[in-house]
């Protein structure tokens, strides 16, 4: 099983929290009936974001395999695996 280093969660957490504002902000934008252009490039920058922090905890829980002791085992390996292309 592959734990998360709860020191690296605080960038995650703040990408996760303005991802939530932008979200927000997207849903304001089309009750408003703005642009497509408007809302498309914030659902984007929304996107964005949240792949970011997908990809940084992926990132966290690798070298947190590889950080331990016996190294990484084949099933946290898949595990990893399965994780990173489920983002891709």
């Amino acid at each position: 099983m592959v734990t998360l280093n709860t020191d690296d969660m605080t960038p995650v957490l703040n990408r996760l929290r303005r991802a939530q504002g932008q979200l927000g902000g997207v849903i304001r934008l089309i009750e408003e009936g703005r642009d497509c252009k408007d809302v498309v490039t914030q659902l984007a920058a929304v996107n964005r974001a949240l792949d970011r922090a997908g990809f940084a905890i992926v990132s966290s829980g690798m070298r947190e395999c590889l950080a331990s002791p016996g190294g990484i085992n084949a099933d946290d390996q898949a595990t990893m695996e399965r994780l990173f292309l489920t983002l891709s």
